[in-house]
């Protein structure tokens, strides 16, 4: 039985190998979207497996490249590539673009999105880095992906605007890591932020909360500066 404060050690021992899977499951999710959306613009096999790799892999590898701690885990974990390619073999197959399946795939990437984004602060803190470097590159790892494959298929990344939230999550999975980090709890806050991140990203799918975009107005100064001039 696990009693007293030796549940956080439990924790520790046992949240990593979760969060594993969670990670392989998200690297394989989005590489089936990465297909879904080769299918989209009739690619060849070669359009899938480069688009699935993006997808899948594109934030970690720049968010690795970026801080410069050795090569980026994608490239020297064999798995990652595997898992991706995988994913892009299912979209090649299987149109997968029925209600329940798109349903099961936003889920399922919210939960990893999350994850990703804890994934990203944590390593980030962990190499000695401040706040802020921690959150954008905590929300690079976990949106940066998704950028990279929509430039690549000649698309505006849907997190630039006009789609359900979806980087606004995976900020606040940051934030809440970075302060379960700063209070010595790590693995309580990345469970912590994968659970908020993915509730968050289901709950913006479902109701469609999207940021306000650009507006047709403008402040205009001439007026402003006109009055305290003449005192008015």
């Amino acid at each position: 039985m696990v009693t007293g404060y030796a549940w956080l050690d439990y924790l520790n021992e046992s949240l990593p190998d979760l969060f594993r899977v969670i990670d392989l499951t998200g690297v394989f999710l989005n590489g089936i979207i990465g297909g879904r959306i080769a299918r989209q613009k009739h690619f060849d096999f070669v359009g899938f497996a480069v688009l699935a790799i993006m997808s899948a892999l594109g934030g970690g590898i720049v968010r690795d490249v970026m801080l410069q701690a050795g090569p980026p885990v994608a490239l020297t974990d064999p798995y990652y590539l595997v898992t991706a390619l995988s994913g892009a073999l299912i979209a090649f197959l299987w149109k997968l673009d029925s209600k329940w399946s798109v349903r099961m795939i936003i889920f399922a990437d919210g939960v990893v999105l999350g994850t990703w984004a804890a994934t990203g602060a944590i390593k980030t803190l962990s190499l000695g880095f401040g706040v802020m470097p921690a959150l954008m590159l905590g929300v690079m790892t976990a949106v940066g992906g998704g950028m990279i494959r929509d430039v690549s298929s000649g698309s505006v990344p849907m997190v630039f605007g006009g789609n359900n939230l979806y980087a606004t999550p995976a900020f606040v999975a940051s934030l809440i890591t970075i302060g379960f980090f700063y209070l010595e709890l790590p693995m309580l806050g990345m469970l912590v932020a994968t659970i908020v991140g993915s509730s968050f990203t289901v709950l913006a799918h479902w109701r469609k909360w999207r940021l306000p975009t650009n507006p047709e107005w403008t402040l205009d100064l001439r007026n402003f500066k006109s009055r305290a001039r003449w005192g008015n």
